[in-house]
């Protein structure tokens, strides 16, 4: 529903529904009044967002009907604002980057060259470019507690799994990146291995192990991500660990095998230049102890050799609190990347946790002859730093497997999530238009009949 109110000083366009908008902590909630003449003003009780030249109302009487005037308000408890409740039954799957192509922007283009023309305009004056923690170095107390949570999640969440695939079967094609749980591995031809071509597309199954449902993204570990910067030649004096965890370092955890600078000055810069990083600090040597009990334990490396099977009957509760986990873990990454600075390559699936990403010319996806091996770093997304790794859905672990010519009635779900419910765990409401619960899978004989 739209209302035009005509000013004396311009006009203002206000979009506005018939019962109710939600903002940002606020109800924005809509009153039709009247006034008397062509100015208008607020009730006391409210805050308008649109400031006017105008009288006062008579008691809102007035002889010209049908004005809007928008007022914005936190609701009390005793009120209730209708809204639409829209309920999503199922979803399309999530489409496959070519990967003959670059991926697109998180951020619009736009925005980045803006951004980088006002930075320019500023280095041109001089001026030093206004840096916030953690850009400038500093820690974000607020999300330490934060960061120490997702930490604790990703070792419990490497722990569940590991028990888990204990008794929940999962198979991997040794030739492309497919993974199924399950008691066999599915009949759909879609393998895209190298040798797929002699085996008809058909998938090559070995048992799984974590690496396969948790996919492994590593990073390197920087003492200070400010410093100097990862050359091709320097790369192995760097050790690599998953990028969760280095975002965790970055944010606040201290771990002694993995020390981290943590500054008490700001950075500052002028454009892309750093006039002040607070000096170069000689990196000390890594606490090593004589087991590595705490490097083992966010590690996914032979993860399922480390924890025996657990008790049948505690297989539903370690599920649970391994989906618990894994939501934990996704969560507090996201908030921790609104702040911290990932990039990730716009070809491969390299990640870097840092304010720039390193010059190692290892991407080998495509044109990396243009590049030089270079990587094209941009920012990095949640799927990128956890990817998802989708797997199909069975619904039925003791029925028939699922058949090609059925696929479109299948759902797809991440695998941890698939190994956490086929062990016992509740479904999370996120996951549930993806798993496409509610559809009905015929027949064979049946899905020719189907329109």
């Amino acid at each position: 529903m739209l209302s035009r109110l005509t000013h004396d000083v311009d006009q203002v366009k206000i979009e506005v529904l018939q019962k109710g908008i939600i903002m940002r902590g606020h109800f924005c909630v809509f009153y039709c009044m009247e006034f008397m003449g062509c100015h208008l003003s607020a009730s006391n009780s409210y805050s308008p967002t649109f400031k006017f030249k105008c009288q006062q109302f008579d008691k809102c009487r007035s002889a010209l009907p049908g004005v809007i005037l928008c007022g914005n308000r936190k609701l009390r408890p005793d009120e209730f604002v209708w809204r639409r409740n829209e309920s999503t039954q199922n979803v399309d799957f999530p489409p496959k980057l070519p990967k003959g192509k670059k991926k697109p922007y998180p951020i619009p283009f736009k925005q980045i060259k803006h951004a980088a023309k006002m930075e320019r305009k500023l280095a041109s004056k001089g001026i030093e470019k206004p840096l916030e923690p953690p850009k400038n170095g500093l820690l974000v107390p607020d999300l330490v507690p934060v960061a120490y949570e997702v930490f604790d999640a990703w070792k419990l969440l490497i722990k569940g799994l590991s028990q888990l695939l204990h008794v929940i079967p999962a198979y991997g094609c040794s030739e492309c990146s497919e993974v199924h749980v399950a008691q066999t591995g599915h009949s759909i031809l879609d393998c895209e291995g190298r040798t797929s071509s002699t085996r008809h597309s058909s998938h090559a199954w070995v048992r799984g192990n974590v690496n396969d449902i948790l996919v492994p993204i590593e990073s390197y570990h920087l003492f200070d991500p400010f410093g100097k910067r990862i050359m091709h030649d320097t790369r192995f004096e760097y050790d690599r660990i998953p990028a969760v965890v280095e975002l965790c370092i970055q944010a606040g955890v201290d771990i002694p095998e993995y020390p981290s600078r943590r500054r008490t000055n700001p950075i500052r810069m002028v454009g892309r230049r750093v006039l002040d990083r607070g000096g170069h600090l000689e990196e000390p040597k890594p606490l090593r102890t004589a087991e590595f009990s705490s490097v083992i334990d966010f590690d996914t490396y032979r993860a399922c050799e480390r924890f025996p099977p657990p008790p049948l009957s505690d297989v539903p509760k370690i599920a649970q609190e391994t989906i618990d986990a894994y939501q934990t873990v996704r969560k507090g990454v996201r908030k921790l990347m609104k702040k911290y600075t990932v990039k990730a390559c716009g070809y491969c699936s390299e990640v870097h946790v840092g304010p720039w990403g390193h010059n190692a010319k290892l991407c080998g996806s495509f044109k990396h002859q243009w590049r030089d091996g270079k990587h094209g770093w941009q920012d990095a997304t949640l799927d990128e730093v956890l990817p998802p790794n989708y797997v199909w859905h069975v619904r039925d672990t003791n029925g028939p497997p699922i058949k090609a010519a059925l696929k479109r009635y299948y759902g797809k779900a991440p695998a941890v999530v698939e190994v956490c419910v086929q062990a016992g765990a509740r479904i999370p409401a996120e996951y549930k238009p993806l798993m496409r619960l509610d559809i009905v899978i015929p027949d064979t004989d049946e899905a020719g009949m189907i329109a």
